[in-house]
């Protein structure tokens, strides 16, 4: 495994360093980490001991992979910055929602290795869910040195790049989505009479086994709705109303109108 750099150490990144840690990818001696703030370099040092600095300049020349996990609007700035660093053998990983890759060459040449890639916050528990989508200058060998890196905080696929905009619709934003209906349920149950606290941890507990059960059966998640509604039982009254009120509808328009926004930051 080869030394590893961030430019920038937000949550997102936060969360790749700890999994990487976690897995003992890398000795802490070979991650560094850049950012703007003291208080950020000092809480990620704490935390992982890892090498930390303000200058991201330096991160590019000791790195061999480099993170670059920095905000849309400032993206194209920082490429610019290190651009004359990034050498040809580097890897560029690219995380920032409407960044092309070849927006990205456009900055630092069309004979850069890059992989774009769309993780989301459970990565914040090693839990992510992450699309890789390399350039024509990855090989098949350092594609799987990415691939091992993102297994390390969660799980991740392969995909062609003009999916990214169904994985930000389906993966990326759907978090948010998934915490409203944790939410909704544990407040049905408050209405039931479960005192709160106990009431999202039956909910989130039965999604997260819900999704397992998805992930491991092998099973349609049809058919395994099916195996909890009994004939003129309580979970077929459920389902009865939430058909009624397009709960299939609702969500399939949500991921939708995700994939479309991304489909436009990417155009812009």
């Amino acid at each position: 495994m080869r030394n590893i750099g961030f430019i920038g150490a937000g949550n997102m990144a936060s969360a790749i360093i700890g999994g990487i840690v976690k897995a003992k990818l890398l000795q802490t001696e070979n991650i560094i980490a850049s950012a703007l703030r003291d208080s950020t370099l000092e809480r990620v040092n704490k935390e992982f001991g890892i090498k930390v600095t303000k200058d991201s300049q330096q991160v590019v020349k000791e790195s061999d992979i480099i993170f670059v996990s920095v905000k849309p609007n400032v993206y194209d700035e920082v490429l610019k910055q290190v651009k004359e660093f990034i050498t040809n053998d580097k890897i560029i990983i690219a995380i920032a929602a409407g960044k092309t890759i070849e927006s990205i060459e456009a900055v630092i040449g069309n004979d850069k290795k890059i992989v774009r890639t769309m993780p989301n916050t459970p990565a914040l528990v090693n839990e992510a869910m992450s699309s890789i989508s390399p350039n024509k200058n990855i090989s098949e060998e350092e594609l799987n040195l990415v691939i091992d890196i993102f297994n390390s905080f969660g799980q991740c696929e392969v995909v062609e790049e003009y999916l990214i905009d169904a994985v930000v619709g389906v993966s990326g934003s759907s978090p948010a989505y998934v915490f409203m209906f944790i939410e909704a349920l544990a407040d049905g149950a408050v209405k039931a009479g479960m005192p709160r606290e106990k009431a999202y941890k039956f909910a989130a507990q039965a999604v997260m086994g819900s999704a397992k059960m998805v992930l491991e059966s092998g099973k349609h998640p049809g058919e395994l709705k099916d195996m909890v509604c009994s004939p003129g039982g309580t979970t077929i009254e459920a389902v009865t109303i939430l058909e009624e009120e397009n709960m299939r509808s609702a969500i399939i328009k949500a991921v939708d109108a995700a994939a479309k926004k991304s489909k436009l930051m990417s155009s812009k």
